[in-house]
């Protein structure tokens, strides 16, 4: 094997030792959005699980539930972007810009 190609296979283990370092600690990482003014707060994990959920007494409305549950949504899906983006961001640190697709 050429020195070229045995420099491109060592920098491919290191780069996927690495992923699978930060797939390990995406599990830890969190992110948290509130929707309705503060009134629906959720956070999820770097594995897209849903952590906690808060809703506020006063966004409990029986006449309007679509509202409530539009606020659940909204604040989930932010929650997700931000984890997401911050997932992303560090595997792009990791493989030097190269877009890599359905890692992140």
């Amino acid at each position: 094997m050429s020195k070229g190609l045995a420099g491109i296979m060592k920098q491919a283990q290191m780069i996927q030792h690495k992923m699978a370092k930060l797939q390990e600690e995406a599990a830890q990482k969190t992110a948290e959005a509130t929707a309705g003014g503060g009134a629906v707060t959720a956070v999820v994990s770097g594995k897209n699980e849903i952590k906690s959920l808060v809703i506020k007494p006063e966004a409990v409305d029986p006449n309007d539930v679509e509202m409530l549950q539009d606020l659940i949504v909204a604040a989930i899906n932010e929650a997700l972007k931000k984890v997401h983006a911050e997932m992303s961001e560090e595997m792009s640190r990791i493989t030097g810009g190269m877009d890599i697709p359905g890692l992140f």
